[in-house]
């Protein structure tokens, strides 16, 4: 089992998600670009949040010290980003693996994340919040996904409940909504752990692709 999981933009709440998904899952997460090493990174923060062991933290296989877009930061590192090398690890259990911002989210000049999802086939998590302007970043979303051919797994939402929302994104989007992570506070491992469990029944990770 593996998934990809992706957002409508950046700093919406993936990097929380993915640390619950990987939890829940017990599986491995790997994080394929990271921009920005002065913070803490996603990989330390699905490690803290997920409560999982080194060795369920794959290496990232670019690491980039400025927090921008892969393209620029790398520009800035003066390291050259090459798509076609990036390929998901194979684990003994799930895997999450998780992009960087949005689809469309530059890796090069010539490339977007969205390019290494079609390549790769693997079903997408499409995380989005529930506040205002998040229908139309995910439907489309929702159009870039599938103009590429891939295969959409489902919408997780991020927020606190907007049902009007949710329910005109998942008919016109004509996608499956997994669940909705709500607002945390404070945001520990403990209560992140009861949320999911709580507002994503795992069954719903076994069903096939939309």
């Amino acid at each position: 089992m593996r998934f990809v999981v992706t957002g409508t933009d950046t700093g919406i709440g993936k990097t929380v998600f993915s640390a619950a998904l990987a939890a829940a899952l017990g599986g491995y997460y790997w994080k394929p670009v990271q921009s920005g090493l002065e913070e803490e990174t996603d990989s330390q923060a699905v490690s803290r949040l997920g409560c999982l062991p080194p060795e369920r933290i794959l290496p990232e296989a670019y690491r980039l010290k400025t927090p921008a877009s892969p393209h620029l930061a790398a520009q800035l590192d003066n390291v050259e980003i090459a798509p076609e090398t990036l390929t998901p690890p194979l684990t003994d259990a799930p895997l999450i693996i998780e992009g960087a911002g949005g689809l469309l989210v530059p890796l090069t000049e010539h490339q977007v994340f969205a390019d290494v999802y079609a390549r790769w086939r693997i079903p997408v998590i499409l995380c989005a919040r529930t506040g205002l302007g998040t229908i139309n970043h995910t439907l489309l979303s929702l159009e870039a996904l599938r103009r590429r051919f891939i295969p959409v797994f489902g919408v997780a939402f991020i927020g606190n409940e907007a049902a009007e929302t949710q329910r005109i994104i998942a008919a016109m989007g004509q996608v499956r909504v997994l669940g909705r992570l709500p607002p945390l506070d404070p945001l520990t491992p403990e209560r992140l752990q009861w949320a999911f469990r709580n507002y994503f029944p795992l069954s719903s990770f076994q069903e096939r692709t939309a």
